[in-house]
């Protein structure tokens, strides 16, 4: 199976070509940026050069984006070009190149207000079934390009699977409070509990949905690390996580206590993988438990592939006041 894989250059793309070379498997990758991941350079939005890219190409792999860390620095019509004209683009040359199907790396930035439960309301339950209110330019071109791939399914019989991936990347958060109040492991160890990924985890679930997106047609899943939560702790969850957790995992507090950490006060969504795992076939390596024992042991809580890919950053430029610039939410003004 011959697969592009765009984006190859980003957190994602350098994962997914990495692993596919690995495994002996024929893999282009498409990105603006020169790599030793990438072999094709340019724009997803030029169709002579997508066409070209796809010749002889089974299957697609799209991560190729603008997203969160872009906002501040690029123009909403940057986002619409990227976003919404390359992913359509892509499904035009992949329908008629007859690829046997595209697999889109999409965000759960795509569910947006829904993210943000008002004062008093319980955690909110995010699966396949809740609604996307997209609160900012990234997930409105992200749902907009999701629709393009089930438009283009229901319509001229292209499969595409859509990934709704959670957070993967190693950047330090963009939060400054939050990046003075936990040791960046800590937090990051945390959000395992309801909204981060392993990097190998997010490879594995790409690779899988490429072998069977021609058999599935069209799905969105929510691929994030396995919670260990149930609705019956939605409501504790927003003012008393620490409480929650204690109750699941009895060694957490003495495992964060040698360390100095701390464990949230409060969450307020929970990322549910279930689909992805029964109906996909995914089995993610990577969660809270996994990662508690590692601390025990004193082993890498990082996959070797997240190690190797390592952190990127976003732009050519660094920033002072963080991993990058952040408008006030999460906005550039126009």
């Amino acid at each position: 199976m011959r697969v592009l894989v765009t984006g190859s250059s980003g957190h994602l793309g350098e994962g997914l070509v990495r692993t596919l070379r690995e495994r002996g498997r024929d893999v282009l990758g498409l990105d603006l940026l020169e790599s030793h991941t990438t072999t094709h350079v340019g724009s997803i939005s030029d169709p002579e050069l997508v066409r070209r890219c796809l010749q002889g190409v089974d299957v697609v792999i799209h991560a190729a984006t603008l997203h969160k860390p872009h906002m501040a620095t690029h123009s909403k019509a940057a986002f619409v070009e990227t976003n919404i004209t390359g992913t359509l683009t892509l499904l035009e040359a992949a329908l008629e190149s007859r690829v046997a199907g595209v697999v889109f790396s999409s965000t759960t930035s795509a569910f947006g207000g829904v993210l943000r439960p008002k004062d008093g309301e319980p955690a909110t339950w995010v699966d396949e079934d809740t609604p996307s209110v997209p609160r900012n330019i990234y997930g409105v071109t992200k749902k907009a390009a999701e629709d393009l791939c089930e438009l283009f399914f229901r319509s001229k019989g292209l499969p595409c699977l859509v990934l709704r991936t959670s957070r993967f990347f190693s950047e330090a958060d963009d939060d400054p409070n939050r990046r003075r109040e936990y040791e960046d492991l800590n937090l990051k160890v945390n959000e395992y509990l309801y909204r981060r990924l392993d990097l190998a985890d997010a490879v594995e679930a790409h690779l899988i949905a490429a072998e069977r997106c021609a058999e599935l047609g069209f799905r969105r899943f929510v691929v994030s690390a396995t919670t260990p939560f149930e609705p019956q702790h939605l409501q504790q969850l927003r003012t008393d996580a620490p409480g929650v957790v204690r109750s699941l995992f009895p060694d957490y507090e003495d495992v964060y206590g040698r360390r100095g950490w701390r464990m949230l006060p409060g969450i307020g969504r929970v990322y549910v993988n279930r689909r992805a795992r029964e109906e996909l076939g995914w089995r993610p390596r990577v969660d809270f438990r996994y990662l508690l024992d590692c601390l025990q042991r004193g082993d890498d809580v990082w996959s070797p592939l997240a190690r190797a890919v390592g952190s990127k950053g976003y732009h050519a430029e660094v920033f002072e006041d963080g991993p990058y610039p952040v408008e006030p939410d999460g906005e550039k003004s126009t």
